[in-house]
């Protein structure tokens, strides 16, 4: 499991990009992609393109950073998801505060 971080060029979204399980083990360092960015961020999208699961703490972590960018207010996209991963966010009602695309 890796979990990388890209900017856009004018700094205004951030790009966090998961490999392989998104579980508790990766929280740490899934909170360190987004608590490090300078307050010009805007947006975020999450690059599920090469995340093979998902479990419950990795929900409770994307909550989080919704918390964190601004809650009902925030920009935070999924996107790229598996249809396994993509299962997991409808049974729990997650394009209801995230735009899942």
């Amino acid at each position: 499991m890796s979990i990388t971080t890209s900017k856009s060029a004018d700094g205004s979204v951030i790009n966090i990009r998961i490999q392989g399980r998104f579980d508790f083990s990766s929280h740490q360092e899934f909170r360190d992609a987004y608590e490090n960015a300078d307050d010009n961020v805007r947006e975020y999208l999450i690059d599920m393109s090469e995340t093979s699961y998902l479990d419950s703490s990795a929900l409770g972590m994307l909550l989080l950073l919704r918390d964190f960018a601004g809650g009902d207010a925030a920009k935070v996209s999924i996107t790229n998801c598996n249809h396994d991963v993509k299962k997991i966010l409808t049974i729990s009602n997650f394009e209801q505060l995230f735009s899942i695309k």
